[in-house]
C-alpha cells in the first residue's frame, strides 16, 4: 500500500510540475513568444515550452527518488536543450555524422550532447550501482535509453507515447524502480495531449530527459543480467536507427 501510494505521488507530482512549468513559461516567455515557436514537419507553428518543463518535472521528480538519477536527468535535458538551440538548422543527424565532424576537428552540438549525456549516465550509474562493471552498464543503459527515446521522436507523440508504454511494466516494481517509472510516465502523460495535437513539441531536451528517467528506472530495477540485456538491445537499436537515418537522408538527396 505504501509503495503504491509513493508511485502515485511521484506520477501526480511530476505531471503537476511539468504542466505548471509549461503554463509559467507560456506566461513569461523569456525573450518573447516568437523565440519559443517553431514550424513542424507539417508546416504548423508549435510551442517549445514543453521541453524545458519536461526537464524540470523529470529532474525534480527523479531527484526526489534518488539524487544521482535526478542529476543524470537534468544533465541529459540540458545537453538536449543545447542541441535544440545550437544545432538548429544543422542537417547532420546521427552519431556517425557528428563523430565524423569531430574527427575533422569540428565540435558539433550533437557531439556535445552525445558525450555530455554519456558522462552523466556514467556518473549516475556510479551512484546507483555498487560493482564497477554494473556501474558502467548502468551508465550505458541510462545514456542509451535517453538517446533511444530521442531517436523515436520523429512524429508528434512518439517519444511520450513510447515512454508511457515502456514505463508501464516498471510500475509493478517496488522501490525506486517503480517510483522512477512513475516519474517518467507522469511527465510523458502531461505533455502527450498537446504533443499529439501538434500544439507543442518536446524537442531533444524533453525527449532526452524522459529517456534518462526511464533508463534510471531500468537500472534501479535490474541486476547485471538485466543490465547486459538492456544495454545490448539499446546499442543495437541505436546502430540500426543511425543506419536508417542515413538511408532516409540519402533517399531524400537522391529525390531532390
Amino acid at each position: 500500500m505504501i509503495a503504491t501510494r509513493r508511485r502515485a505521488t511521484a506520477l501526480a507530482l511530476t505531471a503537476a510540475i511539468t504542466r505548471a512549468g509549461i503554463a509559467a513559461l507560456r506566461a513569461w516567455a523569456p525573450g518573447g513568444p516568437e523565440r519559443w515557436q517553431r514550424t513542424n514537419y507539417a508546416g504548423r507553428t508549435v510551442e517549445l515550452y514543453a521541453g524545458p518543463a519536461t526537464v524540470a518535472g523529470t529532474a525534480l521528480g527523479a531527484g526526489r527518488v534518488h539524487g544521482g538519477a535526478g542529476l543524470a536527468v537534468f544533465a541529459a535535458g540540458v545537453c538536449g536543450g543545447y542541441d535544440d538551440v545550437a544545432g538548429a538548422g544543422d542537417p547532420r543527424r546521427g552519431f556517425r555524422a557528428h563523430l565524423g565532424a569531430l574527427r575533422d576537428g569540428e565540435v558539433t552540438s550533437g557531439a556535445v550532447k552525445l558525450f555530455g549525456i554519456s558522462a552523466a549516465g556514467l556518473v549516475a550509474g556510479a551512484f546507483l550501482k555498487e560493482r564497477p562493471l554494473d556501474k558502467v552498464l548502468a551508465g550505458v543503459v541510462i545514456a542509451g535509453t535517453a538517446h533511444f527515446v530521442n531517436l523515436v521522436d520523429v512524429h508528434p507523440g512518439r517519444a511520450a507515447g513510447a515512454v508511457l508504454v515502456l514505463g508501464a511494466p516498471g510500475l509493478l516494481r517496488g522501490g525506486s524502480a517503480g517510483e522512477l517509472s512513475a516519474v517518467a510516465m507522469g511527465a510523458a502523460g502531461a505533455v502527450l495531449p498537446d504533443d499529439l495535437g501538434e500544439r507543442t513539441m518536446i524537442g531533444d531536451s524533453g525527449a532526452h530527459a524522459l529517456g534518462a528517467t526511464l533508463g534510471a528506472a531500468i537500472v534501479a530495477g535490474n541486476g547485471r543480467a538485466g543490465l547486459l540485456a538492456h544495454a545490448a538491445v539499446l546499442v543495437t537499436a541505436t546502430v540500426y536507427g543511425d543506419r536508417v537515418s542515413d538511408a532516409a537522408r540519402s533517399l531524400g538527396r537522391a529525390g531532390s
